[in-house]
């Protein structure tokens, strides 16, 4: 029996899953491309993925953010459907035997930087910098100059209006957090926390 979400994305094996749910190889039956669609049951205690699409959504356009192709609800599921994208930097890493030259790291800084000022420059804060979270591209998207995705947004960010810290992460998430009207308040945020996060990843990819 195929199952189908969106209209048009069929699903095929289950390549991962994770606190959100499942991760499943999925094809848009319109047009061959295969996508990446990750589930979540409707019944979850602290659903994440409508939160982490509308994320998706407003960071989109921006280099190395994955395109957000669907979310939706389907049966018991809420469906998000993104790229399909290739290995971790973590699984190139173990593919290396644990260490890159100085030329890969230089080359990977540059890029796993630039997602992340992208991110603060949104106002947005990644709290979950690590090797596994940066993705390679797949296909074409792997001989583009963009070929590291940054994945799963876990965030903070400071509504400045009324003095609140919210976090949306791994552990408590609430529904008026991530109102979209909040959203998209100018934001205003300390880069610290990423560039020191990122630093570690360097320094692990170097030792």
């Amino acid at each position: 029996m195929e199952h189908i979400v969106g209209g048009k994305f069929k699903l095929g094996r289950k390549i991962g899953s994770g606190s959100f749910g499942e991760l499943y190889l999925a094809v848009n039956v319109q047009n061959g491309e295969e996508v990446a669609a990750k589930l979540e049951s409707v019944k979850t205690k602290h659903p994440q993925l409508l939160y982490e699409s509308k994320l998706y959504m407003l960071l989109q356009g921006g280099t190395g953010i994955p395109h957000l192709k669907w979310f939706g609800v389907e049966t018991e599921y809420n469906v998000m459907v993104i790229d399909l994208l290739g290995p971790s930097l973590e699984d190139l890493f173990n593919y290396c035997t644990r260490k890159f030259s100085l030329k890969t790291v230089l080359m990977l800084a540059d890029q796993l930087i630039n997602r992340v000022e992208y991110m603060h420059s949104r106002g947005f804060l990644h709290r979950d910098i690590k090797p596994d979270n940066f993705l390679m591209g797949l296909g074409r998207k792997a001989n583009q100059a963009c070929s590291i995705y940054l994945l799963h947004l876990f965030v903070h960010y400071r509504d400045l209006q009324h003095t609140n810290t919210y976090h949306i992460g791994k552990t408590r998430i609430l529904q008026e957090q991530l109102d979209m009207q909040v959203l998209t308040l100018t934001l205003e945020l300390s880069k610290a926390g990423g560039m020191i996060s990122n630093h570690w990843v360097m320094c692990l990819c170097t030792s």
